[in-house]
């Protein structure tokens, strides 16, 4: 196993480098496999935006930034979970969606939930990519 915490993104808080990690790389008989842990809206500086929309794009640049340190892009990504706190954002999601990642069709899964671990986050996207060796 490989462990990915890029530098380029919000790092892993002190009290949490011991239990988490951004990714974690396995490989199969012919293929390498990146299992994202959910990214949500922090930016590299530690700070979170409050609004849906761009707590939604860090997200989706944290989701890339991990991906890159694996060298995987989008198109390797065969799940995706966005877990999402207001429904009323679900629209904007889609949008999001489907300006960064045109043609990106994964198996998805969407779901509504009470709430994530900090009040603030709105959003969390995991993915679980594939790349042939």
């Amino acid at each position: 196993m490989k462990i990915h915490n890029p530098s380029d993104m919000w790092p892993v808080p002190a009290q949490f480098q011991q239990i988490y990690s951004h990714a974690v790389e396995t490989e199969l008989r012919h293929a390498r496999q990146l299992h994202v842990s959910g990214q949500v809206g922090v930016r590299a500086d530690g700070t979170v935006p409050s609004d849906f929309a761009s707590q939604c794009e860090q997200a989706i640049q944290n989701v890339e930034a991990v991906l890159r340190s694996g060298q995987m892009t989008m198109a390797d990504v065969v799940r995706l979970t966005y877990y999402v706190v207001r429904r009323e954002d679900l629209p904007m999601l889609n949008e999001r969606r489907m300006k960064r990642w045109p043609g990106v069709r994964p198996a998805v899964t969407t779901l509504l939930v009470a709430g994530l671990v900090r009040p603030e986050f709105l959003i969390e996207i995991d993915v679980m990519a594939q790349r042939a060796l």
